[in-house]
């Protein structure tokens, strides 16, 4: 029986590189990063703070700062080529067809315009609704995301609102014109473990519900474990572990990700010492030679010193970038 070919990827990025121009000289921040994300799909990109993630998110969807030099094979959303695009199409794009969550909602929302306005702002702009027809919409949107008795609350300002509630809004503009690709850039920092919960089965639900492509970007991995398809994992600037979250949190081929997975904090050692990576992230203009992550890695051996490894295919059909990854695969097997 003839199986339908899968659909394509909603986001397809092939060799994406981001170089910041700097006073000292160029800053490259992302190397050649392939990254997709299926309709449907919650793909999980993590890292520790500096690895590259947000620049690539922000890359992807065209808002990198003036000094930023973005080059790529390809970046593209589901048909359109998003390099190719002028200013004003991407800006068309934004919001309609691609959305980004940040992670500061107080700083994000306006704090002189009702959630009400701001939401609505999206309809009448994107679609020329009525202020009416808009503000119905809002209230259907704060509902969706679970605001409470949203009708009362759509004439509010940010500061009503508890933190929490506010990162629901930040979710509700970003879907609010039903996108193929929502972006969400650390979307639990500063909440507390309940809250944090609640977003992340928030989106997880919001995806399902919509069929939307969600990238979502963190440091924390224990926020990913139960809503991730996928996973991608960052170390200075690029992709060293890909591949189905399960498999990846589960039985990690590369040393970075095993030593991420021991830092999260566990019930069953309680009372231990909380283990850390030794050392801290490269600088990205010193980046040592071979693997970046050598100097950090117990797994280390000469070549690892002196040849940087690329990403091939290991166990579980996933792609890792370490010269060791089959003994770190049976290590953790074992």
């Amino acid at each position: 029986m003839r199986h339908p070919p899968d659909p394509p990827a909603t986001l397809e990025v092939r060799g994406l590189s981001v170089t910041f121009r700097t006073r000292g000289g160029p800053v490259p921040a992302v190397r050649d990063v392939d990254l997709d994300v299926a309709p449907g799909e919650l793909v999980a990109l993590l890292g520790e703070s500096g690895s590259g993630k947000s620049v690539t998110a922000r890359a992807v969807m065209g808002l990198n700062p003036g000094n930023a030099t973005v080059t790529a094979g390809r970046v593209r959303l589901r048909d359109t080529d998003l390099l190719s695009l002028p200013d004003k199409q991407l800006r068309r794009i934004r919001g309609s067809r691609m959305s980004l969550v940040f992670q500061d909602a107080l700083s994000a929302l306006n704090p002189v315009l009702s959630v009400g306005d701001q939401i609505g702002e999206l309809f009448r702009e994107h679609r020329g609704e009525t202020r009416r027809a808009a503000r119905a919409h809002a209230v259907d949107l704060l509902a969706q995301v679970g605001i409470p008795a949203p009708a009362r609350r759509i004439g509010d300002y940010p500061h009503q609102f508890s933190g929490g509630m506010r990162q629901r809004i930040l979710i509700a503009m970003a879907i609010a014109l039903r996108p193929e690709l929502l972006i969400a850039d650390e979307p639990t920092t500063a909440l507390d473990v309940t809250v944090q919960a609640q977003i992340l089965e928030l989106l997880d639900g919001l995806r399902r519900e919509l069929h939307m492509a969600v990238l979502l970007i963190t440091h924390d991995l224990g926020v990913v474990s139960e809503v991730a398809d996928r996973v991608a994992v960052m170390y200075a600037g690029r992709i060293v572990e890909s591949g189905d979250a399960d498999a990846v949190l589960g039985r990690p081929a590369h040393p970075y990700t095993q030593a991420l997975l021991r830092s999260v904090p566990r019930a069953d050692l309680n009372g231990q010492d909380l283990y850390a990576i030794p050392g801290s992230p490269p600088v990205p203009t010193r980046l040592p030679a071979g693997c970046p992550f050598h100097p950090r890695c117990a797994w280390a051996v000469d070549a690892c010193r002196s040849t940087r490894p690329e990403p091939r295919p290991v166990a579980d059909g996933r792609a890792t970038a370490c010269h060791r990854s089959s003994e770190v695969l049976d290590a953790v097997a074992g």
